[in-house]
């Protein structure tokens, strides 16, 4: 339709780009012969980004993303399933 105006959730597209790129990441250290759990979790409580390959710009993707949000996220779709 001409002249819609289409809203969206700005909080909703970033859980939605954060969840793409965990979905990325694990498949990419997956692929390197990572426990992606393990890695993912060292990164997330630690913060250090070596847990995180470079192998398909997996780092700097999930570099992206404040930590706290990535953890809400995971925590707020376990709670919610």
């Amino acid at each position: 339709m001409e002249g819609k105006t289409d809203l969206y959730d700005v909080g909703e597209v970033k859980k939605g780009l954060i969840s793409t790129t965990l979905k990325e990441v694990f498949e990419a250290l997956k692929e390197r012969g990572y426990d992606p759990v393990n890695q993912i979790v060292g990164y997330l409580i630690s913060g250090d980004p070596g847990y995180i390959s470079n192998y398909k710009g997996s780092r700097s993707k999930i570099l992206e993303f404040d930590r706290s949000e990535i953890t809400a996220l995971l925590l707020e779709e376990y709670l919610n399933k």
